[in-house]
């Protein structure tokens, strides 16, 4: 199914079967929650880091340059959303992403907020692209 296909299959219509919209309210409500737990910076953040792999609460705190409370907090946050998984290790806790979810969703934050142009190519558009 190319992309196009896939975007029609999810577009609200007027004919659509009751069961097809609880199916797609329960797909909103799973995508709200997974937004919603993105949604803090910290969190966010957190999230950034684990994209190159596992990382130690200790390292967390150095490379966000945080509170070891404030990680944990976000880091309880986004283990209850599921984003996150722990491995102990004697003392340390080490935390990787769960899934590819928060990764893809993050490749896109990052083209749209964070990418630049390489020296040369002009500079990114941050005007949001025309709607169809």
């Amino acid at each position: 199914m190319n992309k196009v296909a896939r975007m029609n299959a999810h577009v609200i219509t007027e004919d659509m079967s009751a069961e097809d919209m609880d199916k797609m309210m329960s797909s909103a409500c799973d995508a709200s929650a997974l937004l919603k737990a993105i949604s803090h910076e910290g969190r966010l953040m957190i999230l950034c880091a684990l994209v190159t792999g596992e990382k130690s609460v200790t390292e967390l705190e150095e490379l966000l340059h945080a509170r070891q409370a404030a990680v944990s907090q976000q880091l309880a946050r986004l283990r209850m959303e599921g984003l996150v998984t722990p491995r102990r290790e004697g003392k340390a806790i080490y935390y990787s992403l769960a899934d590819e979810r928060p990764k893809r969703i993050l490749e896109v934050i990052y083209e749209m907020f964070c990418s630049v142009a390489p020296e040369g190519e002009g500079e990114v558009d941050d005007q949001p692209a025309a709607r169809a």
